[in-house]
């Protein structure tokens, strides 16, 4: 039912107001193909992204009906797009043709697609599984004989896997040598933005970041990096201002509207906080981190059994994630319900064993039931793992 009523309110949108629903489809769409509900991609598209006839649906149902395996529907709609973004659906009609094992097609349509703004990075292409049929094959061992990727191109990205390894002395390398071959590249200026920021320099980033924004007001990928530098200081009003020029541009990314709540209920803007958490919802609605700020922004506002309830879901979702059980004891002890605190804090304890605020908040529910010998067990736990604060609660309640 809520996924027909779901369906039923999209389609009153797209025919209200078509500009508002493309994006909003667009978000779902690619919500849904994410956590791999592809026959839920295809049901709510289908009519409907004819109707709109926007390229980017026509992308998201192809890509759904690939995962799904119907090969000529998707194939279909890839020229659809094609029909209104010339080469948009290219890269997905050579992975068609590959696993067809088609191999003439699908280089002709990898190359068409190296030499538009749907370019995929050489990394992807290497790692999608629907090359694998043709990979032994003379003609994609001559494609990666051309270079498709400049020495700038191929130095970003090499940076960008550092980070997300963890190696940022290899990387700070590569910028090193980048700055060196490429001054005052906008390209190289980002790639230092990230480093600065992966290594926790905000506002050395937002420096950076700001350089670039006035010279690329409307440049995504700086506009994204921004908002997490500003987020990173704690400009949580200057966040969520970067955060609504994203959604505006349609950025397709539903997390946008989860991150900028997270800003509004920082600068105590609950009411914007929770329009956006009910927004993500609508397009994720299993989402946890969506739920948890759903709740914590709801016990914000008073109303402790409403969130509850969507700890609760949160719980029934991801039974097995300890600070799901953390959020709905936080409540619990908020609420003075300790015993129920108790019971949720030793079953996220249960799974993580290592968490001090974790200990701490037990032995605080455990206090005020009287059990002081575990509440200083557990305070002792909490100051080995680090917690300063259970000293407090020590010398208070536990020296004889």
């Amino acid at each position: 039912m809520k996924r027909a009523g779901l369906l039923v309110s999209v389609l009153l949108l797209a025919w209200a107001l078509p500009g508002q629903a493309v994006y909003d489809l667009l978000l779902k769409a690619r919500s849904l193909n994410q956590i791999g509900k592809s026959a839920e991609t295809i049901e709510m598209l289908s009519g409907v992204a004819d109707n709109l006839n926007d390229y980017r649906l026509f992308l998201e149902r192809a890509d759904a009906k690939f995962v799904a395996g119907d090969y000529e529907g998707s194939a279909e709609d890839y020229n659809n797009a094609n029909k209104i973004k010339p080469l948009a659906g290219d890269y997905g009609l050579s992975r068609i043709y590959a696993i067809k094992n088609e191999v003439s097609a699908s280089i002709r349509h990898l190359e068409r697609s190296m030499n538009t703004p749907f370019k995929r990075s050489e990394k992807e292409i290497m790692l999608d599984p629907a090359f694998s049929v043709i990979e032994s094959k003379p003609e994609w061992r001559q494609f990666w004989k051309m270079e498709w990727y400049s020495n700038l191109e191929q130095g970003i990205s090499e940076i960008e896997f550092y980070l997300s390894s963890g190696k940022p002395d290899e990387a700070h390398a590569i910028q090193s040598e980048l700055e060196k071959e490429y001054p005052d590249r906008n390209e190289v200026v980002y790639s230092n933005a990230l480093i600065e920021y992966s290594s926790g320099r905000y506002q050395e980033a937002i420096k950076e970041l700001n350089r670039l924004i006035s010279l690329e007001p409307d440049n995504l990928r700086y506009l994204e990096l921004f908002a997490r530098a500003q987020s990173g200081v704690s400009s949580y009003a200057g966040a969520s201002q970067t955060y609504s020029k994203l959604i505006r541009l349609e950025t397709p990314d539903a997390r946008l509207y989860i991150r900028r709540a997270e800003c509004f209920r920082r600068t105590g803007e609950l009411g914007k906080s929770m329009d956006d958490i009910e927004k993500y919802l609508l397009i994720c609605p299993e989402d946890k981190e969506g739920l948890s700020l759903a709740g914590k922004v709801t016990a914000v506002s008073g109303d402790n059994l409403k969130a509850l309830e969507f700890f609760s879901e949160n719980l029934r979702l991801h039974p097995n994630d300890p600070g799901c059980y953390n959020d709905r004891a936080d409540t619990y002890l908020s609420s003075k319900s300790w015993t129920w605190a108790i019971k949720d804090y030793s079953m996220s304890l249960d799974l993580n064993p290592d968490n001090a605020d974790t200990w701490l908040n037990k032995g605080i529910a455990l206090l005020n039931t009287g059990k002081t010998d575990d509440a200083c067990h557990d305070f002792r736990n909490a100051l080995n793992l680090g917690n300063k604060r259970a000293t407090e609660y020590l010398s208070r309640y536990c020296i004889r």
